[in-house]
């Protein structure tokens, strides 16, 4: 069940944002190995002093388009499973909303269930699948 954040410039519209949300959760459905009802996220647009990124720094250069997109996930992947979200993210990203490839960096991490309550004071690692 991975969490993402979102983070970008303020200004987007909500029909941009949607796009944003459902393709990195599209992705992540399709070679990632998340549930298609797992969708958690926090989009947050911020302003142009509460966003900083080199502009330069690798794949650059980046636009105003910039995305960074944090990815906290319960189980670990293999490299290759990491490395075909990263290609598909720019893929989708690119077609809708239209987020140049050099503007998307992702940011994976992962935790133990330990580290996970969905509710009612439990660890994930406590509760048992029906």
């Amino acid at each position: 069940m991975p969490y993402v954040r979102i983070s970008l410039l303020r200004g987007k519209s909500d029909d941009y944002l949607d796009q944003l949300s459902r393709n990195v959760h599209r992705a992540m459905v399709e070679v990632f190995d998340t549930p298609p009802t797992d969708r958690f996220q926090v989009i947050q647009q911020c302003g142009s002093n509460e966003l900083v990124f080199d502009r330069d720094y690798l794949c650059g250069p980046r636009s105003d388009g910039f995305v960074l997109i944090c990815i906290t996930a319960g189980k670990p992947r293999p490299a290759a499973a990491k490395q075909a979200l990263y290609r598909r993210l720019c893929e989708l990203l690119a077609a809708a909303p239209g987020i140049r490839p050099e503007d998307v960096m992702v940011i994976i991490n992962t935790t133990a269930a330990e580290d996970w309550s969905f509710g009612n004071g439990l660890a994930a690692n406590q509760l048992t699948q029906p």
